[in-house]
């Protein structure tokens, strides 16, 4: 049984499309999709096969901005266990991953059970720039996002966060057909209760607290002497200059700290930490 489900799993191919929020990933998912002949979509918490909700809960519905980075992250076991118990139920052979950075989708493909990304699609190679800036200013402006599914799975599921749909029209050729044939995409447009409350954003000085705390929690030995931290696309990324007691062993014990504070920081503010340098300055007696 285990051995089926293994051998089922690597014959699962990956793709992922990769963006910042609110640069129109979930407005596109379905394009990309349909280009590469995916079925299975994995987009803010909730596993969609064609114009269905399959599982998942979806991040739009949180009353946090980090609890919906939580969410889209499968950080609870339940919610996880869920999804991946779905996708093991289904007869998949290649499935989406959406997320802001390949971090995110690496992340999310390792909490499924599902192999790492074989493909990844950035929104910047589908997308024109005016189009994602377009995307960007109607994201801050009005706080409206979008799930590709219709809007009748949404309003059965989350009716208190839809707000429009959207339909758009495409045409494909058929096989021996005289002309190209109307297919129909709808998705639905939702203003989630976070983005009615406005932004939450983690200060430098707040995650340089974090920082401390885990250091202290890790080894009160450890004296921390410089924090930077640094914010982009991909992530934080975090350079602590420390001094350390003689005889502590650097190789493991730095290696294990670095990992100590990515934990900790992802587990509780559901932000990813691209990377975590640590440079030790001196060696105290």
């Amino acid at each position: 049984m285990l051995f089926d489900f293994l051998f089922a799993i690597k014959r699962i191919k990956v793709f992922a499309l990769i963006g910042e929020s609110g640069t129109g990933k979930s407005f596109r998912a379905k394009l990309v999709a349909q280009k590469y002949g995916i079925d299975y979509i994995i987009d803010d918490g909730l596993l969609i096969k064609e114009n269905r909700i399959l599982a998942g809960h979806s991040a739009k519905k949180e009353k946090t901005f980090l609890a919906a980075v939580k969410m889209a992250l499968f950080d609870s076991k339940s919610h996880r266990d869920e999804v991946a118990r779905k996708l093991q139920s289904e007869k998949i052979k290649r499935i989406l991953l959406l997320g802001t950075s390949e971090k995110m989708v690496y992340k999310i493909a390792a909490r499924l059970q599902l192999p790492s990304p074989s493909k990844i699609v950035k929104i910047e190679d589908i997308a024109s720039q005016d189009e994602i800036e377009r995307a960007i200013r109607t994201r801050r402006i009005e706080g409206k996002h979008v799930i590709p599914v219709p809007s009748i799975e949404v309003k059965r599921s989350y009716p208190n966060i839809f707000y429009d749909a959207i339909k758009i029209f495409k045409r494909r050729k058929v096989p021996g057909g005289i002309g190209p044939t109307p297919r129909v995409h709808e998705k639905s447009v939702v203003r989630p209760e976070y983005s009615k409350r406005g932004k939450v954003i983690i200060s430098e000085a707040a995650l340089s607290q974090m920082v401390i705390h885990c250091v202290d929690e890790y080894n009160q030995n450890i004296r921390i002497k410089k924090i930077l931290v640094k914010d982009d696309e991909m992530g934080y990324r975090l350079v602590i200059t420390i001094d350390v007691p003689y005889g502590i062993q650097l190789g493991g014990n730095i290696h294990e700290l670095q990992q100590y504070i990515i934990d900790n920081i992802e587990r509780y503010t559901g932000i990813l930490i691209e990377e975590v340098n640590i440079i030790i300055d001196k060696i105290t007696q």
